[in-house]
Order: C-alpha cells, then sequence, then structure tokens
C-alpha cells in the first residue's frame, strides 16, 4: 500500500499570467496508491506554467522498475539527474541505478547528470539497489514531456 501525503496548492500571478502553484514533499511510492500520493508525480511544464520547459523531480525510497520501462526518443534534448542524499558524501549514490542509452546498458553507482541528445533511444530505467533516498530529476528543453516509442 502507498502512503497519502499532503500538498498545497495555490494560485499565483506573474506578470499578466496565472499560475498555480504546488508545494510537493516527495515521491513516496513508484506505484502510487491514492490521488494524494499522485499528485507528486506532476510536472512543470507548458500545461502547468504557460511557456514553461519540462521539469519532473522525485525521491526514490525503495528498488523496483520505474515508468519508463520501454526504450523511447524525444524531438529534443534531455538531462537526467541521480543525486544521493549522504551528506558526509554527495557523490556516493546510495544505491545502483540502470538505464540503456541506445542499446547499451549503464549502471550509475555515484551522482551523476546524463545529458541525452533529441533522438537518442534511451530506457529502460531500472532501479536496482536502494540503500538511502535517491534524487531524481528530468528536464526536457520542449515545453512538453512528449516521447515516441524506439524503433
Amino acid at each position: 500500500t502507498g502512503t497519502g501525503v499532503e500538498f498545497t496548492e495555490s494560485l499565483a500571478v506573474v506578470g499578466n499570467r496565472r499560475v498555480r502553484l504546488f508545494d510537493l514533499p516527495g515521491t513516496y511510492s513508484l506505484n502510487p496508491s491514492d490521488e494524494a500520493e499522485a499528485v507528486t508525480r506532476r510536472w512543470l511544464d507548458d500545461q502547468v506554467v504557460e511557456g514553461a520547459f519540462h521539469m519532473n523531480t522525485a525521491w526514490y525510497l525503495k528498488a523496483g522498475p520505474t515508468r519508463e520501462v520501454e526504450p523511447h526518443v524525444h524531438d529534443t534534448d534531455e538531462i537526467i539527474g541521480f543525486f544521493g542524499s549522504n551528506p558526509e558524501n554527495p557523490w556516493d549514490l546510495g544505491g545502483e541505478v540502470e538505464i540503456y542509452l541506445e542499446d547499451e546498458r549503464h549502471t550509475i553507482t555515484r551522482s551523476a547528470m546524463i545529458f541525452v541528445p533529441a533522438g537518442m533511444r534511451h530506457c529502460p530505467l531500472v532501479l536496482r539497489r536502494v540503500d538511502r533516498p535517491i534524487f531524481h530529476f528530468t528536464t526536457v528543453t520542449g515545453h512538453t514531456y512528449g516521447k515516441t516509442a524506439a524503433e
């Protein structure tokens, strides 16, 4: 079972635009069990704030598959990051993440950022081991997270 989370939502005016702001505590499960937990998966993109590029963040707390199980490509560049949570050694990822770039498997055990150029086939993404929480983010330079299944 998942763990419900509290979040705060408010409206703000930036210039002449109305925007929605979310204060989210993080992802407690890779498979959310209720709407309160699923809201941590909302992304910042052009559908949330007009003109914004895509940005997604999550805390990984346990090993297992992610939502990115199929290889895919984007029509814009992407940066994928993984950061450990050990303040004594921030380079230590505190786990093991596996990601495929083209047909090559990469195992990540240290904090890292990956640049994925537009058109590069990538994924699946698998959390092989999580000893301590791992902070994860993706950012896509396009205004939404569009992907096409890789051939």
